[in-house]
């Protein structure tokens, strides 16, 4: 079963992979972008690099880490339990201003027609973000604005849609606890 936990920026995502790995220590835990060797450098690239890159070329790195981390790491590993940190999800919802069609056919391209079984989607408020963004360090994405993720959190779930993929919405305000025991049934 491939299990994707997504959600914007701050949502606790990293938080609860965390959990989940002692949870289920015989699952394979992976990333994206950075679930592969040529993943780690394009994270860096995307994540942390001053240099400017068009949305195009971002979109473009995007889909490089998703196809190479698919072949290298998800396909081999499909009769196993995986739970991974992002998704074609977050490749398609955060192409904002490129065409749908376009987008999802090229994710879907990517990944060999691989899609997540379950999306459990850790969903934040408007408040509740704006919170926990003053609280931190902002990388080159968190620096886009409230407004902007909550775009992208919008479009996350006409992703699921589109795809037809089961999608499980946690309220992401919630306790640490509470979101962890929640994700633990919806994989049981």
């Amino acid at each position: 079963m491939y299990v994707v936990i997504e959600g914007i920026d701050t949502a606790g995502k990293s938080t609860q992979i965390s959990l989940l790995k002692s949870a289920y220590p015989y699952a394979l835990f992976t990333l994206e972008p950075g679930g592969s060797e040529l993943g780690v450098r394009l994270r860096e690239i995307l994540l942390e690099s001053e240099m400017a890159l068009t949305q195009r070329a971002e979109f473009l790195l995007f889909l490089s880490d998703r196809a190479e981390h698919c072949s290298k790491v998800l396909l081999p590993n499909r009769d196993k339990l995986i739970i991974s940190d992002r998704s074609l999800i977050s490749g398609i919802a955060y192409a904002k201003g490129l065409e749908w069609e376009e987008v999802v056919a090229l994710n879907l391209f990517a990944t060999q027609g691989m899609k997540p079984d379950i999306v459990v989607l850790l969903e934040l408020s408007k408040e509740e973000l704006t919170k926990r963004l003053s609280a931190k360090k902002q990388d080159s994405i968190e620096l886009r604005g409230v407004e902007y993720l909550l775009e992208i959190q919008e479009r996350m779930i006409r992703a699921c849609e589109i795809l037809g993929v089961r999608l499980c919405k946690i309220n992401a305000s919630r306790s640490v606890e509470k979101i962890h025991s929640q994700i633990k049934e919806i994989l049981t």
